[in-house]
C-alpha cells in the first residue's frame, strides 16, 4: 500500500474541506498527490494476493515527484491500470453531495492519462450492509465492523479484466477498509490512499 502524504495539519485540513465542507476546489491538488501514491502502486512488483479477512495489506511511503526516466517506475505502462475506490454509504454521499474517494480517483486518473497511463476508474465495489462511524474505534473493532460489509458488483471482477487493480482510498488509519475491499474484489493485493494517519 502507498500512502502519498501524512494525514495531519494541512493535509488534514484540506482533506476535510474537500470531503465534509464541499470545497471541490481542492481535487487537482490532492488528486496530484493520490497520482503519485497511485503510480508508485501501478509500478510495484505484483504481490501474492491477500484474500484473509484478517491479513493487511503491507504499507510503503509513496516517493511523489516527476515520473522518473532513468529506469525508475513510469507511468508509461503497457498493462493498463484500473482504480477501485473504496465505496462510502449512500447516506455519507447523500449528506455530503458528492464521492470524495470516487472524485478523487478520477482526478488522479486524468492527470496520468496526460502522462501516458493507460488508467480508468471503475467503482466496482458496493456496501452489502451498514456499517458504524469507525472514528473511535480500536483496531480490533475496526476489523470486526468492516468485515464483510463489501462485495463487487455483478459481473465487477469481470470487468476488472487484465491489467493492474489498484484499490484506492482517502486515508488510512488501520488499513481494515482497505483488507476489506480487497477481500471483495478476491484478494487485490495493490491500493493507493492519499493520507496515511499515524496517531490512531
Amino acid at each position: 500500500m502507498y500512502g502519498a502524504l501524512t494525514y495531519t495539519g494541512g493535509v488534514r485540513a484540506a482533506l476535510l474541506a474537500h470531503k465534509e465542507r464541499g470545497a471541490l476546489g481542492m481535487a487537482a491538488p490532492l488528486g496530484a498527490a493520490l497520482a503519485c501514491a497511485v503510480r508508485m502502486a501501478a509500478n510495484a512488483p505484483q504481490a501474492p494476493a491477500h484474500p484473509s479477512p484478517h491479513t493487511r495489506l503491507p504499507t510503503a511511503s509513496a516517493r511523489c515527484g516527476p515520473p522518473s526516466r532513468d529506469g525508475g517506475p513510469h507511468p508509461r505502462r503497457r498493462v493498463p491500470v484500473t482504480l477501485v475506490p473504496v465505496p462510502s454509504s449512500r447516506r455519507a454521499v447523500a449528506g455530503r453531495g458528492h464521492d470524495p474517494v470516487r472524485g478523487l480517483a478520477q482526478e488522479a486518473a486524468r492527470m496520468l492519462r496526460r502522462e501516458g497511463m493507460a488508467v480508468r476508474v471503475l467503482p466496482v465495489l458496493r456496501q452489502r450492509r451498514s456499517v458504524v462511524d469507525q472514528s473511535g474505534l480500536t483496531a480490533t473493532q475496526r476489523t470486526a465492523n468492516v468485515a464483510g460489509a463489501l462485495e463487487a458488483a455483478p459481473a465487477g471482477r469481470r470487468l476488472l479484466g487484465a491489467g493492474r487493480v489498484v484499490l484506492v482510498d482517502d486515508v488510512m488509519t488501520t488499513g481494515a477498509s482497505l483488507t476489506e475491499a480487497a477481500r471483495a474484489l478476491g484478494g487485490v493485493a495493490s491500493a493507493a490512499v492519499l493520507a496515511v494517519r499515524t496517531d490512531g
